[in-house]
C-alpha cells in the first residue's frame, strides 16, 4: 500500500455510503452524518452551537421595551443628582479631619542695617537659612535678596 493509498480508500467508502443513503427509500435530501462531514467539523459545529447557548444563558434578560416618550410623558434620565448603582458616588465619602488651628505665623519687621543673612542667624538661629527666608518671602522682598528696606514684614519660617 502506497503512502495515499489509504485517503483514495476513504474517499471510496464515502462515496460507497453516499450512495447507500441515495439509495434507501424516501431519503431525498437527507443531512450528512458525521462520517460524511467528518467528526472534527461536527465537533466544532457542537462546540459553537454549545458556546452560543453558554453565552445566552449568561446574558441578562432583555427588559420590556420601554415606551417612547411623548408629549406627557417624562422619561428618567439618570443625572448628576440621580447617580447610578454602578458609580461610586452613591457610597460615603469620608469626611477629611479638621485641620489642627494654624499656629500664629511668626513674623519680622525689617530695621535699619538688616540683611537675610542676620535676620537668619538672630531669628532662626542659622545664617545660612536665609535662602529659606528669601523663598518664602520673595513677594516681599523683590528679585534681588540683598535689598530689604526698613519697615518690610518678613514671615519666618518654622
Amino acid at each position: 500500500m502506497g503512502l495515499f493509498d489509504f485517503l483514495k480508500h476513504d474517499k471510496k467508502k464515502q462515496q460507497e455510503q453516499t450512495e447507500q443513503q441515495a439509495a434507501a427509500p424516501g431519503a431525498g435530501a437527507a443531512a450528512p452524518t458525521p462520517s460524511d462531514m467528518g467528526s472534527k467539523y461536527t465537533d466544532a459545529a457542537a462546540a459553537t452551537k454549545a458556546a452560543a447557548e453558554r453565552m445566552a444563558a449568561a446574558a441578562p434578560p432583555k427588559a420590556a421595551a420601554a415606551p417612547k416618550a411623548g408629549a406627557g410623558q417624562v422619561r428618567p434620565h439618570p443625572g448628576a443628582a440621580e447617580p447610578s448603582d454602578l458609580s461610586a458616588a452613591h457610597k460615603a465619602v469620608p469626611v477629611p479631619p479638621k485641620p489642627a488651628p494654624a499656629a500664629k505665623k511668626r513674623t519680622y519687621t525689617v530695621k535699619p542695617g538688616d540683611s537675610l543673612s542676620a535676620i537668619a542667624r538672630r531669628e532662626l538661629g542659622n545664617e545660612a537659612r536665609w535662602r529659606e527666608l528669601y523663598a518664602l518671602n520673595r513677594g516681599v522682598i523683590g528679585a534681588n535678596p540683598d535689598l530689604v528696606h526698613p519697615g518690610q514684614v518678613l514671615t519666618l519660617p518654622s
